[in-house]
């Protein structure tokens, strides 16, 4: 009977040590121990950690208000375990004896920081300044970057812990500010051969006319020429006859250059543009007879976007176009002639360092055209043949070459400076209207191209200034 109330007991004493064990916190979780005190402050618990609350009282009651964002558990009549569960924030109320309110503890649990930063670490070892924060359920990032790219890389990695509730407060760092060049030159030659006779044969009250070619036209029953007559012969045959005969020759070559160099700066992210030219006209007829104007711009434009991205490199998306007025693609709307325009557009986006060239469009158009009108059989004539046909020849040249140069640019002196108008000076009257110079000569201590100095006290030309002018940034 004493071995038996041996083994009972023995085996009371195991159950109760097994109930102790499993009433333990996990192994791997290193719970924070907080005593509890007259004075409360709030308690911070992280997503996945525990802390432990030591009473010098026992426990009688304990309550959570939200149970989805914080677990609890009673260790023991005076230890409470607290784990994390989701970012949120509630409060735990615990009683002691007499059912008297012993504490009342503020809990806000927030996203696992550290495991962010040992991903931003890794993936980003070179940027050691960006900063990690929360605020409830949202993780802030700030602090400096080196590149765009790597700003994105950085708030990638926070939306993988808590997605939709990253705030980005970070800022770029180095030179963000790209200047770019470009270059447009075009060369278009043209070459128009023209020939074509018309004639008006009269002979008693017989007439013979020809109007092959649009040389001639009838206006009341007489023949009268139109603006591509380029002679007129009228031979003497006698009293009895009349011949006249209008003339079209012509041969013309045209060449046409275009160059422009519109140079823009644009903050990385940002689109900037840029036109040279202006802006036609265009009546748009609305209703109840009212018409209204709409204004289509021409000229050189540029747009453009940058970013910059690690290693100094810069991605661009650039639009350029070239367009002036043609007046043979026009139209005439209620009396009004509208000019047409002939454009050059190319849009593309290119990856290029600073300083680099690249030719984004080479555009190379030869086209010819040649035509005859003439009358069947009589225009086959060997030698009179050419009375009845009229002849026309036309070739076109374009080549357009488009390069574009991003540079990373800073802001630069007011003071260093140089304007094209700096060594201008007004002429005299005497040098004006007796030497007929439309300059003064500079002064004898000053170039024509440098701008005097100016001095310490005077700061009207550094301020502000800086911010209007850039130079490319030193390598």
């Amino acid at each position: 009977m004493n071995a038996t109330s041996s083994i009972l007991a023995a085996a009371l004493i195991s159950l109760v040590l097994a109930g102790q064990a499993l009433a333990q916190p996990p192994p791997q979780a290193q719970a924070a121990k907080v005593n509890i005190s007259q004075t409360n402050p709030p308690l911070e618990l992280t997503v996945g950690k525990s802390i432990v609350l030591t009473s010098d009282q026992d426990i009688r009651r304990i309550s959570l208000a939200s149970p989805d964002s914080v677990d609890v558990l009673l260790l023991s009549q005076r230890q409470v375990y607290l784990t994390g569960k989701a970012p949120g924030a509630t409060n735990l109320t615990l009683w002691g004896p007499g059912d008297a309110v012993m504490a009342v503890y503020d809990l806000n649990v927030t996203p696992d920081q550290s495991q962010l930063k040992n991903m931003i670490f890794t993936v980003l070892p070179n940027e050691r300044g960006i900063r990690v924060s929360s605020s409830g359920r949202n993780i802030i990032l700030s602090g400096h970057v080196s590149s765009a790219t790597r700003m994105a890389a950085a708030v990638s990695l926070a939306e993988t812990v808590t997605p939709g509730k990253v705030q980005n407060l970070m800022s770029v760092g180095g030179v963000q500010q790209v200047m770019l060049e470009v270059r447009i030159a075009e060369m278009s030659r043209t070459v128009l051969q023209r020939f074509g006779i018309n004639f008006n044969l009269m002979t008693g009250g017989n007439a013979v006319q020809s109007m092959l070619g649009g040389l001639t036209k009838l206006s009341g029953g007489v023949m009268t020429p139109t603006d591509n007559i380029g002679a007129i012969v009228t031979p003497n045959l006698g009293s009895s006859a009349s011949l006249t005969a209008f003339i079209d020759a012509l041969k013309a070559n045209g060449l046409v250059k275009v160059l422009a160099e519109p140079n823009l700066i644009c903050l990385s992210g940002k689109s900037a543009s840029f036109l040279a030219g202006g802006e036609i006209p265009i009546p748009i007829p609305q209703g109840l007879g009212t018409v209204a104007i709409e204004y289509k711009p021409f000229g050189v434009g540029l747009n453009f976007t940058p970013i910059v991205l690690d290693s100094g490199r810069i991605s661009i998306q650039v639009n350029p176009e070239v367009s002036e007025l043609d007046s043979s693609l026009g139209v005439t709307i209620n009396s009004w002639q509208i000019p047409g325009l002939t454009t050059r557009r190319v849009s593309t986006t290119i990856e290029l360092g600073n300083g680099q060239s690249f030719a984004i469009a080479g555009l190379i158009k030869d086209t010819s055209r040649e035509s005859i009108n003439k009358y069947p059989g009589l225009g086959d004539l060997p030698v009179l043949g050419a009375l009845f046909r009229s002849s026309e020849y036309r070739k076109n040249e374009t080549e357009l070459v488009i390069i574009v140069t991003p540079h990373l640019v800073k802001p630069l002196d007011m003071a260093q400076q140089t304007l094209p108008t700096d060594g201008f000076r007004e002429p005299t009257p005497s040098e004006f209207f007796g030497k007929g110079e439309m300059e003064g000569k500079a002064d004898a201590g000053q170039k024509p191209s440098q701008r005097p100095a100016p001095s310490k006290n005077d700061t009207s030309s550094r301020t502000g200034g800086s911010a209007e002018t850039a130079a490319p940034q030193a390598q």
